[in-house]
């Protein structure tokens, strides 16, 4: 990978949208447009007039079909309040694996933070973020891809019998399945009973073309032109079994429609969001 993920700044874009929204926002995430290149802050500073926020979310849902931005702002939403209940019930580390330019450890307050990255798109988060605050955070660049995780994370200072949670957002879909399979048992190696492990993936029904979701199609042409097609997904009814079989106890598993239903429409939001795309809650067995 040569430079930061364009997958990655357009979920920055999302949040900074939805942190630009009045009113009725699910987050506020105020770093989210420092991580944009120009062009897209420009567009975050014109949403802050309500006709033109209007005007830009309707264009994105509707030009990108499958609900990418509304599923963005809704997974956002939900892992944010599992985390808070992880560190409110005694977890005193945060992992955010393949961070991307996620700023949850600035918004979320937690004894330690880890950031666990591709070495390019964390070099570029680095440079955006204001000094003072990622001096809180310890950055761990890693290649999932081809690097240990357990290693680079110990030498940070990782403490593998302190209770921990890790956000894996956004990145299990641009995989190999000998990667997820690396990384979900050196998390379950990694973690102490009871640690816990939020992470998203895309149902593989709408990879292989069984699902029949709408939208899918376009939503993966799109990354695809982006140059990051999605390579991996799981099957919701055998997640379960394969998550027990690496140490680990599936706790939640919701779709972004799911989580739409639970903080949008109390709002009155009726956005797209996929019935494919999912979040998952899985705790470690020690």
């Amino acid at each position: 990978m040569e430079g930061s993920s364009r997958s990655a700044e357009h979920v920055a874009l999302f949040r900074a949208l939805e942190t630009s929204r009045r009113g009725d926002r699910l987050f506020d995430d105020g770093l989210a447009s420092r991580m944009l290149s120009p062009r897209y802050r420009a567009v975050v500073a014109a949403s802050r007039i309500p006709p033109v926020h209007r005007w830009i979310v309707r264009y994105i849902d509707t030009r990108y079909a499958g609900g990418p931005r509304a599923s963005a702002v809704v997974r956002t939403r939900l892992i944010d309040d599992l985390v808070r209940a992880a560190v409110d019930g005694g977890a005193r580390q945060l992992v955010l694996l393949g961070a991307g330019f996620d700023n949850r450890a600035h918004r979320i307050v937690a004894p330690v933070a880890f950031e666990v990255d591709h070495p390019a798109t964390q070099a570029t988060k680095r440079r955006r973020v204001p000094a003072a605050l990622a001096a809180r955070v310890r950055f761990v660049p890693v290649d999932l891809a081809v690097d240990a995780l357990g290693p680079a994370l110990a030498a940070a200072g990782f403490d593998a019998a302190t209770p921990a949670v890790v956000v894996w957002e956004g990145v299990t879909n641009y995989l190999s399945a000998e990667a997820v399979d690396a990384t979900l048992r050196a998390l379950a190696a990694l973690l102490a009973p009871g640690g816990r492990i939020v992470f998203t993936y895309v149902d593989r029904a709408a990879l292989d073309g069984t699902g029949g979701f709408d939208g899918v199609e376009e939503w993966h042409d799109a990354v695809r032109r982006g140059g990051e097609p999605w390579t991996f997904g799981f099957r919701p009814a055998q997640l379960p079994a394969y998550l027990a079989e690496r140490g680990l106890r599936l706790v939640e598993d919701v779709s972004t429609r799911d989580a739409a239903a639970r903080y949008l429409a109390p709002l009155g939001r009726d956005e797209p969001t996929a019935e494919f795309y999912r979040i998952a809650v899985a705790d470690a067995q020690g």
